[in-house]
């Protein structure tokens, strides 16, 4: 993996959280083989749920992996939920190649339930590590691209690359700390961009269906493919997409939801008003609404809303 000058993220350096496993490994590799040096986050826990023995081995494997190719990366153990361990994750990024240039949060974890069997641990702990994980290391991300951007008195280079879900666009009905969580990063990303731009920065999110550790049961029914064809649920095609966010080709882009897979992305947008309706009065009274709204939803399919990401073959992932 030599890096000429002509690779689109010569000179830049990364952070990829989960990186360990799945798309975040697809990820670091993809990033380190367009000439990036990244650090590799991960846990290392053994279950996707958050259980087991925080581990160096995954983070260090994927390091090796890029070192053998001939990039350059070093490992990171730690939790990204954990306000400090991320502000060190960052820290570990300046202090070994000088700054930072893009931050892909991908890290997070699993504990699905109906919302009437749902504990308030099974619900905090998802919003911990997937939400505030990525708020963590995106607080710390912008702290240095600010300082780095008013040191120099111009706009610097960051990238930000979120990790959403169709879960949120399409609804998990088996998954309603994860969907949550999920949303809550759309909405994260886009504050984010619009905070960020005068800096240099820009943030977009990804929702990827890739057959990984965390997707498990939810592609157990697709097989992969016998012939030597690429599973089209592979994260490699996910990765492609990170690493083109990150680059400098897309300085145009922010603010953005793409969602990515088999081969596929389709940009979404942002909602619009499907109907308008004017109170006759000073202020609606109940039976002017009933007579409005009522039979406007009469006419309409009772999962409208899940029907809507139906138009770009959306489905739970």
């Amino acid at each position: 993996m030599s890096h000429p000058l002509s690779l689109p993220l010569d000179g830049l350096s990364a952070i990829v959280t989960g990186a360990g496993r799945g798309l975040g490994r697809t990820e670091a590799l993809e990033l380190a083989r367009l000439g990036a040096s990244v650090v590799v986050n991960d846990y290392g826990q053994a279950g996707r749920d958050g259980s087991g023995e925080a581990s160096a081995a995954p983070a260090q494997e994927v390091v090796e992996e890029i070192r053998a190719a001939g990039g350059r990366a070093v490992a990171h153990l730690g939790d990204v939920s954990d306000h400090e361990q991320a502000r060190s994750l960052v820290e570990l990024a300046v202090d070994t190649y000088g700054k930072l240039d893009i931050l892909v949060n991908n890290a997070g974890i699993l504990r699905d339930r109906m919302i009437f069997s749902m504990t308030e641990d099974e619900w905090d702990s998802v919003i911990r590590v997937h939400l505030k994980g990525h708020f963590n290391t995106t607080h710390f991300a912008a702290v240095h691209w600010r300082a780095r951007s008013k040191e120099s008195g111009g706009p610097v280079y960051g990238r930000v690359v979120n990790t959403s879900s169709e879960a949120f666009l399409a609804g998990s009905a088996g998954q309603p700390n994860y969907a949550a969580a999920k949303g809550g990063i759309v909405g994260l990303t886009t504050s984010t961009a619009l905070a960020l731009a005068k800096y240099g920065v820009t943030a977009n999110a990804i929702c990827p269906r890739a057959r990984t550790r965390m997707t498990e049961d939810v592609f157990a029914g697709f097989q992969e493919p016998e012939d030597g064809r690429l599973d089209p649920l592979a994260p490699e095609h996910v990765s492609p997409l990170v690493g083109y966010l990150a680059s400098p080709a897309a300085a145009r882009v922010n603010g953005q939801l793409l969602v990515v897979h088999g081969g596929m992305v389709a940009i979404a947008e942002r909602p619009r008003v499907a109907a308008k309706f004017d109170s006759s009065k000073e202020a609606f009274t109940f039976d002017e609404l009933d007579e409005l709204l009522s039979p406007y939803y009469a006419d309409r399919p009772p999962n409208e809303t899940f029907a809507a990401a139906e138009v770009l073959g959306l489905k739970r992932g």
